[in-house]
């Protein structure tokens, strides 16, 4: 390639030469071409449709000279014929070039191609033109894809770091300004700065899939030698000087020369945006400023990932797609061991373990090794894993970058621990010096393992990596002498892998023995060693689903099996205790005020299947004791779109009134279904319940409303929520012994290529019957009288002031109050808005009515929204309605509505959405 830089445009020129070579056993007609650059090039590409899936908002709204596309001028052959070839708007990513003659095996074609790449910027990935004049270059040139049984593999850019190029030799000249510098893994040939304005560099390198460029004002990279092997390096530290880095560095690449084999080429970037773009989760959650671990310890951690990742990538001849769990896998692994060498005492959480306030948490006490299972446990108990066999493309976005990468780390370490004598490093390290003399896959990794295997490992490919099977063991029949154990081995998902048991005397391991257990009635029989308790899988090697049902206790007087502990505030689950969590807690509303209390539950970090929230607290207005509770019991299925069963009784007891207060008794079950892609975003919900509400009378309500009453409520939602369409479909039936009724709801949000957006909703709702006498069941135009308590309003019975101003998204959903405003017939409303610029919107509502023995009215209202947080915080102001010109009419400051939300865990699902 000849590649000309025009930083000020943002592109690169470039004239190609692509000598190929068939070295297949097909004859070809045609070749496929990578182009991920030209993937962000629109708002329609399958990567843009990826960040709208996440949540990712920033592509959409950037500005056309922010994307990047390619520009082909001309391609032709070794005749210097012009060859036609073709990309499809749904395959925007790779063009398709057909040959002018059939293309044998053995034989090889030139192809000639001129044309430009227009970078994007690096916001969207990290990888582009960056906000210093400089560029950050991955995966923006031509490059032949790979080509496996019997044909191009053909994938998109999705933002995985998963190009699947074809393994090449390049040769390079580049001009740049001389006032920049470049920075590459490939080999520098030479450079000519005779010419004062630009300076031209050639490189070169051989098999090669993919290579990195950095241009810069001011060269950031510094150099490091081990051995044969050159090391350039940005990672940020401000602490430590070039000797001590040259240290880490130095030790960081001796082990993996040593733990996985000699890197193939000359030089190797690890640079601070390879970092960023998959960085080491935990240490990136927390600000610099109380990181628990030295200076030393992150720049090594940091390093030694990106080492490993590119170490890996740059080395393997895999498809990182299909196979990324073998990527992973070695990286994880790899990483876990080195700590084993290093940092054996290390702890999860750092220098936070040895304060005296942290010690009697479990978190604290976890090893540095062992986060990696809980970050994939967080997974599996959510019913949200997904087999590591499956391609990368198809993970959600916290598998894909966390837990399905840690636990092929896991499951390697698994195996060698259950198979010892090195097996698994010297398999490795055969793997890979096979990856240097030809392409690989899976299944030359899974022969490489077996043959070095003394035993028969065939469920560790079909059920470790291959299924979302989990495993779980406990001990059933424990009896004991003085001199010997005896247990029998519950296998509680029937799925058959080997696991360790361990004798334990003071937190001591007395002894450790892997078993396969093959069936339940196996009787095991072991010399007990002065144990004072076994335990299944102690030092966690197996991806176990649940430990909490792992140890006995062998002393003669055992009062539980598994004691209570109490902790403050939060703590990962502690399989040797009962623990119970609590925390205060404040709570507001108009008639209890502010509202204190503690809250006792068991919800660690990690999910449950029974959990229990008790909130006691006191109504400092109200002068009386007020809270809730809730009991939860989650069923998983994990081979159905049927996921979870979910069934629950809950209780409220605060103020609806100045004078009185509410009981609310809710007995429910529901019923979730998703897809069988966990990548789509669809959602199904089945809901059945009996609320019970029993009110005191009170002074201030005279609506002739039942204070007491019972209503069955069942419910179906179905929705599919992403960045550009939201859409979803509620339908809702109650019966009671005086009213019947039926509703619906339809919501569609769309964000338009111009960045305004649209929201519609439209609610219809009737009686199938109604004797009661009151509105209090009605349906509300502007807002529900909730008397099934389901909204969090702060001042639920007013009707002027402050509190009646909020605003709930429910049946009619009107901002102005209009009256009639209720109905105790029917109701059909539509509501819409459409944002003019940013977060203000205009909004407008139409509408039916009808009551018994009324004609129906037709109502409307229109105003401006300001959308500041959606669903959390806006503000609604009233300009017409039926009521006139609202916004000219005094006392104009009691007609604006608002939404506010204080739960702190609704706020957090806003942020966290993108990840699951």
């Amino acid at each position: 390639m000849d590649v000309a830089v025009n930083l000020e445009l943002k592109t690169l020129n470039v004239r190609q030469d692509i000598t190929f070579f068939n070295t297949s056993n097909d004859s070809l007609t045609t070749i496929v071409l990578n182009d991920w650059n030209n993937a962000f090039s629109d708002k329609n590409t399958p990567l843009a449709k990826r960040f709208s899936d996440e949540f990712y908002r920033g592509f959409h709204v950037a500005k056309p000279e922010e994307r990047g596309n390619t520009t082909i001028l001309n391609l032709t052959d070794s005749d210097n014929l012009a060859l036609e070839w073709e990309r499809t708007d749904k395959n925007p990513d790779y063009i398709v070039v057909k040959l002018s003659h059939k293309l044998l095996p053995g034989e090889k074609i030139d192809l000639h191609l001129t044309y430009i790449s227009k970078i994007p910027s690096a916001k969207f990935t990290r990888y582009g033109y960056d906000q210093n004049g400089g560029m950050n270059l991955k995966n923006w040139f031509l490059s032949p894809a790979r080509f496996e049984n019997h044909d191009f593999v053909k994938n998109n850019n999705f933002n995985l770091d998963d190009i699947a190029n074809a393994s090449t030799n390049y040769e390079i000249e580049i001009k740049i300004p001389n006032n920049y510098s470049i920075t590459t893994d490939l080999n520098s040939i030479s450079k000519d700065g005779s010419n004062t304005a630009y300076g031209t560099y050639l490189f070169s390198g051989n098999n090669r899939t993919d290579f990195n460029l950095f241009i810069e004002k001011q060269n950031s990279f510094k150099s490091y030698r081990n051995g044969d092997l050159e090391v350039l390096s940005d990672l940020k530290t401000k602490k430590l000087n070039k000797i001590q880095r040259a240290i880490i560095i130095n030790k960081v690449a001796g082990f993996a020369n040593e733990f996985i084999g000699k890197y193939p080429h000359e030089k190797i970037t690890v640079s601070q945006v390879d970092y960023d773009h998959n960085p080491f989760y935990g240490l990136n959650q927390l600000p610099s400023f109380i990181s628990p671990f030295s200076d030393e310890f992150v720049f090594e951690i940091t390093f030694l990932k990106t080492y490993l990742n590119n170490y890996l990538k740059n080395s393997l001849q895999l498809d990182p797609r299909k196979d990324n769990w073998i990527y992973d896998g070695i990286q994880i692994y790899a990483m876990m061991k080195f700590m084993d060498e290093n940092h054996l005492d290390q702890k999860m959480l750092g220098k936070l373990s040895d304060m005296k306030l942290f010690k009697s948490y479990n978190i604290t006490n976890l090893t540095f090794n062992e986060q990696y299972s809980y970050y994939y446990m967080l997974m599996a108990r959510k019913n949200l894993d997904q087999p590591l066999g499956d391609p990368k493309n198809t993970l959600i976005k916290f598998n894909e970058q966390i837990a399905s990468k840690y636990r092929a780390g896991l499951s390697l370490n698994y195996l060698d621990d259950y198979l010892d004598h090195n097996i698994v490093p010297e398999s490795i390290q055969k793997f890979y010096k096979l990856n240097k003399t030809e392409q690989t896959n899976r299944y030359d990794f899974e022969k490489i393992l077996t043959e070095n295997s003394p035993k028969k490992i065939d469920w560790f490919f079909r059920t470790i990596i291959e299924s979302r099977d989990i495993i779980d063991y406990k001990f059933t029949n424990v009896s004991r002498t003085k001199d010997s154990v005896q247990f029998s081995i519950k296998n509680k998902t029937g799925v058959f892998a080997p696991i360790p048991v361990y004798g334990i005397k003071k937190n001591e391991v007395v002894f450790k023995t892997w078993i396969e257990p093959k069936n339940n009635d196996s009787i095991y029989d072991f010399p007990r060693k002065n144990a004072d308790k076994i335990v299944l899988n102690y030092d966690n090697e197996v991806p176990e689903f649940n430990q909490r049902n792992n140890w006995k206790s062998l002393k003669s007087v055992v009062i539980t099996n598994r004691p209570i502990k109490f902790n403050f505030a939060k703590d990962l689950e502690d399989p040797y205790y009962n623990q119970i969590l609590y925390i205060p807690t404040l709570y507001y509303n108009y008639y209890d005020g502010i509202t204190p209390g503690i809250r006792f539950h068991n919800k660690t970090i990690l999910d449950k299947p029974f959990t229990f929230d008790i909130n006691p607290a006191y109504s400092i207005k109200a002068g009386t004791l007020s809270g809730s509770s809730a009991f939860v019991w989650n069923q998983y299925y994990r081979n159905s779109t049927l996921y979870s069963i979910r069934y629950s009784i809950s209780q409220n007891y605060f103020h609806y009134a100045p004078d009185a207060a509410y009981l609310k008794l809710n007995p429910m079950v529901q019923f979730r279904i998703r897809e069988e892609d966990f990548r789509d975003n669809r959602k199904q919900l089945f809901l059945l319940r009996q609320v019970i509400v029993n009110r005191e009378a009170s002074e201030y309500i005279t609506d002739n409303s039942q204070p007491n009453y019972s209503i069955f409520n069942a419910r179906y939602s179905n929705s599919k929520n992403e960045l550009i369409n939201y859409f979803s479909f509620m339908t809702d039936v109650q019966f009671s012994g005086d009213f019947g009724k039926l509703s619906g709801e339809v919501e569609y949000r769309r964000l338009f290529e111009n960045n305004h957006k649209l929201n519609l909703r439209l609610y219809a709702g009737t009686f199938l019957y109604n004797t009661t006498n009151s509105d209090y069941f009605s349906f509300g135009l502007d807002r529900p009288t909730d008397y099934m308590f389901d909204y969090n309003f702060y001042g639920r019975s007013e009707s002027t002031g402050f509190f009646s101003q909020q605003f709930i998204m429910a049946e009619g959903a009107f901002k102005s109050k209009i009256e009639p405003s209720y109905a105790n017939q029917w109701m059909t409303t539509l509501n819409a808005s459409y944002a003019v610029w940013n977060w203000i919107e205009l909004y407008g509502d139409i509408g039916f009515m009808k009551s018994k023995h009324l004609s129906a009215d037709f109502v409307y209202d229109s105003g401006v929204r300001l959308n500041l947080v959606p669903d959390y915080f806006e503000l609604y102001f009233p300009v017409y309605s039926n009521n006139g010109w609202e916004i000219t009419q005094t006392k104009y400051n009691e007609k604006i509505r608002f939404v506010i939300t204080l739960s702190p865990k609704t706020l957090v699902n806003l942020f966290t959405r993108k990840w699951l």
